[in-house]
C-alpha cells in the first residue's frame, strides 16, 4: 500500500541541494542564460555534491540513492534553474542509466566510475531530424565489417543533451543494424566515445529555453566501434531506449514539479510586496485565487510523481504513472509559469525577473522525452483504448 512521509534523510538532501542552488546557481543563472553558456564549474560542483551517478551502485562509483531521492534532487535544482536540472537529469536518466542497467560488467567498470564524479558527462543518442516521436524511424545505420570486426556507423542525431561540451565522454547511439523477419528495422545500441574518428559534435545555439544546458547535433561519418561496444544484445536497441525513456519521464516530471514550485515561490513573494489600491496584490481575490490554484495543482502533481517513484523503487509496474506524471507535471509547470508571469504584469516580461526565464524553460517540458500528445497515447494504451 502506497504512503508517503518524507524521511529526515530526504529532507536533509532537499535542504542541502536548495542551499547549493541558492549560493552557486541563482547568482549566475540569468547571466548564463543570456550568454547561452554551459558552466563546467557548476557541473563539476554538482558532481562533487553527489548528483552524478545518483542511483548507481557504489561498487561502480555511484551514490546508491533510491529513485525518490534522485527525483527530489532534480526537483530542487529545477526550482531555481531548469538548465542545471536538465544537465543532471539527462546525465543520470539518459546517460549513465543505460550503461548501468544494460551494460556488461566490463562496460560498467570502464565507464561508470568517471561518470559518477562530475568530471565527465554521457549522452543519449536517440532523436533524429525525422525520428522524434516515431523513434523506430531512425535512419542512422551500423554495418558490421567482418574484415575488421568493427561496426561502421553513419547518420546523424539532433537535440542531444550533454553531447557537445568539453565534459562529454561519450554517447549511447541507436542505429539500424538490419531488418527483422517482419520487415521492420532491427535497432541496436552502441557506445561511441567522444573524439571518435568521424564523429562531429556541434553545440546548438539560439534556443528559447534551457539556454545554459548543452544541446548537440551529432554527425557520424564512418565512425568505427569495436564489436564489444554494442550495448546489450543485437536487436535490443529499441527496448533499451524505451525503458530508458520510462525512467527519464520521472526526471522530466521532477523538472516540471520543481519549476512549478519555483514559479509559485517567486510569485507569492512578489504578490506580497507589490501594492495596488493600498494593499498587497496577494490580498486581492483575483490574485489570491490564482495562487491557490497554482498551489493545488502543485500538490496534485507532487503526489502523482512521488507515487510513480515509489512504485519504481519497489519493483512494481510504474510505466503508466510515469507517463501520467510527466504529462501532468509538465503542464502544471507551464500553468504556474504562465500565471506567475501574469501576476508580475509588465515586469514578468523583463529578463531582470527570473519568472521570464521560467516561462520559456517550461515550454520544453511538454516536448522533451515524449510530447504531451505521446504521453496521452501511452496512457490510453495502458487503460485499454
Amino acid at each position: 500500500m502506497y504512503s508517503y512521509q518524507e524521511s529526515d534523510e530526504l529532507t536533509m538532501l532537499r535542504q542541502s541541494i536548495r542551499q547549493f542552488a541558492e549560493s552557486e546557481i541563482v547568482p549566475v543563472a540569468g547571466a548564463l542564460d543570456e550568454k547561452e553558456e554551459f558552466s563546467v564549474p557548476i557541473t563539476q560542483k554538482m558532481g562533487a555534491l553527489g548528483l552524478m551517478g545518483t542511483v548507481v551502485d557504489p561498487a561502480y562509483g555511484g551514490q546508491g540513492m533510491d529513485y525518490l531521492s534522485y527525483i527530489v534532487a532534480v526537483e530542487e535544482l529545477a526550482r531555481f534553474d531548469a538548465s542545471q536540472a536538465a544537465t543532471i537529469a539527462a546525465h543520470n536518466s539518459l546517460g549513465a542509466a543505460p550503461l548501468y542497467y544494460f551494460g556488461n560488467e566490463e562496460q560498467k567498470r570502464k565507464y561508470l566510475p568517471n561518470l559518477c564524479t562530475g568530471q565527465g558527462l554521457w549522452a543519449f543518442g536517440l532523436t533524429e531530424a525525422e525520428a522524434g516521436s516515431d523513434a523506430q524511424a531512425s535512419k542512422t545505420t551500423a554495418v558490421f565489417d567482418s574484415a575488421s570486426g568493427e561496426w561502421v556507423i553513419n547518420g546523424s542525431k539532433i537535440w542531444i543533451t550533454n553531447s557537445a561540451c568539453s565534459l562529454t565522454q561519450g554517447i549511447t547511439v541507436q542505429a539500424v543494424t538490419g531488418k527483422k523477419q517482419d520487415g521492420r528495422p532491427e535497432l541496436s545500441c552502441f557506445i561511441v566515445e567522444a573524439g571518435a574518428k568521424g564523429l562531429t559534435a556541434n553545440a546548438m545555439k539560439h534556443k528559447m529555453m534551457w539556454r545554459s544546458s548543452n544541446t548537440g547535433e551529432l554527425y557520424f561519418d564512418n565512425v568505427r566501434v569495436k564489436a564489444s561496444s554494442m550495448l546489450g544484445e543485437r536487436g535490443q536497441g529499441f527496448k533499451i531506449m524505451m525503458e530508458t525513456l520510462d525512467n527519464g519521464r520521472l526526471s522530466i516530471g521532477a523538472m516540471g514539479l520543481g519549476l512549478a514550485k519555483g514559479a509559485l515561490d517567486m510569485t507569492i513573494k512578489y504578490a506580497n510586496e507589490r501594492k495596488t489600491f493600498g494593499k498587497p496584490i496577494a490580498k486581492h481575490q483575483a490574485v489570491a485565487f490564482k495562487l491557490a490554484e497554482m498551489a493545488t495543482r502543485i500538490e496534485a502533481a507532487e503526489g502523482l510523481l512521488y507515487k510513480a517513484c515509489w512504485l519504481k523503487q519497489n519493483g512494481l509496474e510504474f510505466q503508466k504513472l510515469a507517463a501520467m506524471a510527466k504529462l501532468y507535471c509538465s503542464e502544471v509547470a507551464e500553468y504556474c509559469a504562465r500565471e506567475g508571469q501574469q501576476t508580475f504584469g509588465g515586469y514578468g516580461l523583463m529578463k531582470e525577473y527570473p519568472i521570464e526565464r521560467f516561462y520559456r524553460d517550461a515550454a520544453l517540458l511538454r516536448i522533451g522525452e515524449g510530447t504531451s500528445e505521446i504521453q496521452r497515447l501511452v496512457i490510453s494504451r495502458y487503460i485499454g483504448c
